[in-house]
């Protein structure tokens, strides 16, 4: 079901990042097993905007590890095709960088200096790294660099920084800007604030007045469309990017077009339209993983809570759907759910997905102890590249 009503005016204009223009000016932000292929396609279906895929390592990328030609997989008809890049090292990123352009991979590359997971963070890289400012710069010359050979677009996702004594975003985000990144996003919390409390969108207004020459990009606590309008009005930002808020809900991209556009239209989905959305998701996860059904009902199973949030469905046919293994097992519970529901409401919007408390930042030994870096902390970086991806 659809709300709708008559247009008015559009609230942003096309998002301008490099030689690439997204209509609506949305980003799907990489989210570690949640944005393949599938989901991004489900998204696709439902509104327009940039839809960037699962993070990947450098280390992986340029030992060419299955795992991450798959993350970095794009479907033929997905344009533009976008990946995020996580790495401690200029010289590996530089590597991944170069294989990404010269085998055509990707139309824009995403650089990651936002995730706060501790497997990432102790190694000096996500949210933590851009405390060490030649090293930031150093990684974001080397990517842009590369990407340049064929006018390939990057941008830098981060953080306000590794807590509040040691907020960067505003260094990182005027220094991305001159080493010549086409954007900026930025996740509105600290790494130590994790997912937790409140996003601060007037850092984000801070940083589009520090960056001036290239959009930037808000992100955090974009539940709805109505959030994201909020957004841009309180903080003048470019554009938005939605993480959490997607999770059982790749509808809200209708609702964010429809925003962007001036129209009020609003996806409200009653209870047999979300049980088509979730078979549809399983569908396209069985072809992503090559029609190995049991992984991909492994994979679609925590989906299950956020896509059901707020609707009445029992604990029992909850559980069954969560250990759900093959197509033909999901089409019978869905089959069995009370189909005639409508959409809840307020119930079924809101917060979704992890959330948890705010924690000591991971980080290397030292890493506090000064901004620079010495050649010993260089040489442990370099030692201390992933060699898998996610995070």
């Amino acid at each position: 079901m659809t709300t709708s009503a008559q247009a008015t005016s559009r609230v942003l204009p096309p998002l301008r990042i490099g030689p690439l223009e997204v209509d609506t000016p949305v980003v799907l932000a990489p989210m570690a097993g949640i944005t393949n292929a599938a989901f991004r396609r489900l998204c696709r279906e439902h509104g327009g905007g940039l839809y960037v895929a699962e993070m990947v390592t450098s280390r992986a990328l340029v030992e060419r590890t299955p795992e991450s030609l798959r993350i970095i997989h794009h479907d033929p008809d997905e344009t533009p095709r976008s990946v995020q890049v996580y790495g401690v090292d200029p010289a590996t990123i530089g590597a991944a960088v170069r294989m990404l352009v010269e085998e055509d991979r990707a139309d824009h590359i995403d650089m990651n200096f936002g995730c706060p997971v501790p497997k990432v963070t102790r190694k000096g890289g996500g949210a933590v790294l851009p405390w060490k400012r030649d090293l930031f710069r150093n990684i974001v010359r080397a990517a842009v660099r590369e990407a340049s050979r064929r006018d390939i677009p990057v941008t830098v996702k981060m953080r306000k920084g590794i807590d509040d004594d040691h907020l960067t975003y505003l260094d990182a985000g005027r220094m991305a800007e001159r080493e010549g990144a086409a954007a900026v996003a930025l996740h509105a919390r600290t790494a130590a604030e994790y997912y937790s409390g409140t996003a601060d969108w007037t850092a984000i207004a801070r940083l589009k007045e520090a960056v001036t020459t290239i959009p930037v990009l808000g992100n955090g606590d974009i539940w709805a469309a109505e959030d994201a309008l909020t957004m841009v009005e309180q903080t003048g930002c470019d554009g938005v990017v939605v993480g959490r808020g997607c999770q059982g809900r790749p509808w809200l991209f209708a609702d964010l077009q429809a925003a962007f556009e001036g129209r009020a239209d609003r996806v409200q989905p009653g209870l047999r339209v979300v049980a088509d959305t979730i078979y549809r998701h399983g569908e396209l996860m069985v072809r992503f993983f090559g029609d190995d059904e049991q992984k991909a009902m492994r994979e679609i199973r925590k989906h299950m809570a956020w896509y059901l949030k707020g609707y009445p469905v029992g604990g029992d046919l909850r559980r069954s759907l969560g250990l759900v293994e093959t197509l033909a097992q999901l089409r019978e519970l869905l089959d069995s759910l009370p189909l005639d529901e409508p959409y809840p409401g307020a119930a079924a919007e809101g917060a979704r997905g992890r959330q948890g408390t705010p924690k000591r930042p991971a980080c290397p030994d030292g890493w506090l102890d000064t901004q620079e870096i010495t050649p010993d902390l260089e040489e442990r970086l370099r030692e201390a590249e992933l060699s898998v991806s996610g995070g």
